[in-house]
């Protein structure tokens, strides 16, 4: 008889049972780890460094960055927020540097820093790590029995900390509890257009949005859809990244997150608007070039870039605007002038498709917020069944927000279940 089993060996998972076993040594804990390694996601966190958390140190601002979840985790901010994780790993003797984007990494720069770290605590705290064993069963009387492949365990306490698992969901829903279908959250977007083509590994500052569907009834006028003004349903601002599949970088990460569910609506094919130049519009871009028309006037445009954009995409934004390599600015015509204003403040692609950011996973969707005590993180609905991480309907934008959830809720069930 365990007094607590958590099932998921990772972030979340671990956190909370050095916290509990921290706060009670004379408690029998198991993790219990379907696959045959715990820390999977912390290790390839970061592309290899672990991007623990991030440099926002108000829960007020911090909050701002999960698109679901922002209100709930207000409260648990407030209790156990980022300085305290800062806090717990020096106590353990690992050291936090802050990057100029904000995110926080181990100064190793490695996540094997970080796995060592909890497996040296469990180890420490006689927590036992039982691998190999992916749960087939959950079932509650007086106690809880947990049944694996291996063999059934029974525990006072249950914390579930699995992410997305859809086997888990389903049991959860057997007990009375509430899914919010997930989608993915966190991806990339494939793109197959010759302006960002033979030019991966280009970056640089963009505004992006994605426009409502034009939906027209076939009998209205030429004129009068060209005049009907689309709204934009999201709009995100920051580097962008070019790839060889078409686009990422942060402003991309956190649009697919921010409309994570709405893209899935579109089944993932949807027009986006890329504005190359954000703190321009398209009026003032043209302005300027007449201006450079009238002083470069025997200069090839090709070859004078004209705004703050990388080379590279200059040239091909230039082609698009159907400009030929040896044309001059004196020869440009108003048209072609306008056409390469709209290329750069105004620059239309049609997204085919999605891509996982590197090997980071991240779900939109879990247990209903509502079902959730989040001063415990214990079950409203099922007594003595806690919750914390991925598998509650709760996910942020990348920079280390996601493993902030995971500690925060791995803190305060660890405190809940051994408070009780």
């Amino acid at each position: 008889m365990f007094d607590l089993i958590i099932i998921g060996g990772g972030a979340a998972g671990f956190y909370a049972a050095i916290h509990a076993a921290e706060n009670d040594p004379n408690l029998k804990i198991a993790i219990l780890e379907r696959g045959k390694e715990v820390l999977a996601k912390v290790k390839v966190s970061g592309g290899g460094r672990c991007n623990v958390t991030h440099a926002q140190f108000d829960p007020a601002e911090l909050v701002k960055n999960y698109p679901r979840g922002e209100k709930e985790l207000l409260g648990p901010f407030y209790t156990y927020c980022s300085g305290d994780v800062i806090s717990f790993f020096e106590e353990k003797g690992i050291a936090l540097k802050i990057e100029d984007d904000g995110r926080m990494f181990p100064t190793s720069n490695s996540s094997q820093t970080i796995i060592d770290c909890f497996l040296s605590e469990v180890n420490r705290l006689g927590i036992q790590i039982l691998k190999h064993s992916g749960v087939t069963n959950i079932a509650v009387t007086n106690v809880w029995e947990v049944t694996s492949i291996k063999k059934t365990y029974q525990a006072k306490k249950l914390l579930i900390a699995t992410g997305s698992s859809s086997k888990i969901w389903t049991m959860l829903t057997k007990m009375g509890h509430s899914i919010v279908d997930p989608v993915p959250s966190l991806f990339t977007f494939n793109i197959n257009d010759p302006r960002i083509e033979g030019i991966s590994g280009v970056s640089t500052q963009a505004r992006v949005a994605v426009y409502e569907k034009n939906h027209v009834d076939a009998k209205i006028t030429i004129k009068l859809r060209s005049q009907k003004k689309r709204r934009a349903l999201l709009t995100e601002e920051g580097p962008l990244l070019i790839t060889h599949w078409g686009m990422s970088g942060p402003a991309i990460l956190r649009l697919s997150a921010w409309g994570a569910r709405l893209l899935k609506s579109f089944d993932y094919k949807f027009e986006i608007h890329v504005n190359w130049l954000p703190d321009h519009l398209e009026e003032s871009i043209f302005q300027l070039l007449n201006e450079i028309k009238a002083v470069e006037s025997k200069k090839t445009i090709l070859r004078t870039r004209a705004v703050d954009v990388p080379r590279r995409l200059w040239t091909n934004l230039v082609r698009a605007a159907g400009i030929l390599e040896d044309e001059k600015w004196a020869d440009i015509t108003k048209s072609k002038l306008q056409t390469l204003a709209e290329q750069l403040t105004d620059c239309k692609f049609t997204v085919d498709g999605k891509s996982t950011f590197k090997e980071e996973f991240v779900t939109a969707g879990g247990i209903e917020l509502s079902e959730i005590n989040f001063k415990t993180m214990e079950s409203k609905i099922v007594p003595n069944l806690y919750f914390a991480g991925e598998v509650i309907n709760i996910d942020a934008i990348t920079g280390g927000f996601n493993f902030q959830n995971a500690w925060t809720t791995g803190y305060i069930a660890a405190q809940g279940i051994t408070q009780k």
